[in-house]
This record gives C-alpha cells, structure tokens and sequence, in this order.
C-alpha cells in the first residue's frame, strides 16, 4: 500500500474552504484538464454520506477509464472521505481534512491507494503512478491559490 500527504494553506475562511470542497461541481475545476474529466452522474449541491459519484478520466494515453467513488464519511466543516468503488486502483482511500488556523485554513489529503497487478505494480508505481498523482495534486494546489490567493504567515 502506497500513501500521498499533501498540505495546503489557504487565506480564506473555514466556511468558504468547506463550501467550495463539499460541492462536486467543483471537482472538475480542479483537475488538470489533460485528464478529460467528466463526471457522468447526477451530482447533488453538497456531497453527504452513501452519494456516488461517476465520472471518465483519461489519465493514461487519453484512453477513457470509468472511475465511480463513493463519501463514505463527513463531518461538517472538519473533514469528508471518498473511496474508489470502480476504477484504476485495486484500493482507494481519500482523506480530505479542513483545519482553521491564523489567517485562514489547513488542509490536509491523505491518500492511501494500491495497485492491481501486485507482481508488477512496485515498478508502476515507481515509473508513472506517484509521479502522476504529484502531478494532479500540485496543480490542484496552484489552482487554488490562483482562485483564492496566496497564504501569508
């Protein structure tokens, strides 16, 4: 098993961080567009726990892979969970964390996943897996400071 740890700062409020995170409209936003994100199903204002989310990513060679996600668990304004139910990973498990601080808010993903193919997947990893989620979650965090600015200690 694999584990991501990204953290963020932004200058904007708890409530604002929360609102713009627990709206699935606003996944696409922030994924790089050479994924060709889209979600396929119905999406709620504001995610709640049991709400499946299905949507086609490109991340390999433009070819299209069908990835279906459930939230599994919030807690208002602290934290949400979504887990892969169909899609690339043999497991995957995202911990999405909001903490107030001083002049705005942490936060915090923790991303545990696994690979199919075990006898190979070590060498995946290693070659293209890590490197392109590095990629996906920086852009995800210039993203956001270019939609909420930049933290200043």
């Amino acid at each position: 098993m694999y584990q991501l740890k990204k953290v963020q700062k932004l200058p904007i409020t708890l409530e604002k961080a929360w609102e713009f995170f627990s709206s699935p409209r606003n996944l696409a936003t922030i994924t790089p567009p050479e994924l060709g994100f889209d979600i396929t199903s119905e999406l709620p204002e504001k995610m709640y726990e049991g709400v499946m989310i299905s949507y086609i990513v490109r991340p390999l060679l433009g070819i299209p892979t069908t990835w279906v996600t459930e939230i599994t668990h919030v807690r208002d304004k602290e934290y949400f969970v979504d887990e892969q139910r169909i899609g690339p990973y043999k497991i995957w498990h995202h911990q999405h964390w909001f903490k107030e601080i001083p002049n705005g808010v942490e936060m915090l993903d923790i991303i545990d996943y696994e690979l199919p193919f075990p006898m190979i997947s070590g060498l995946f990893h290693k070659i293209l897996v890590r490197n392109k989620l590095e990629h996906i979650f920086d852009y995800r965090q210039k993203k956001m400071i270019e939609i909420f600015g930049e933290y200043q200690d």
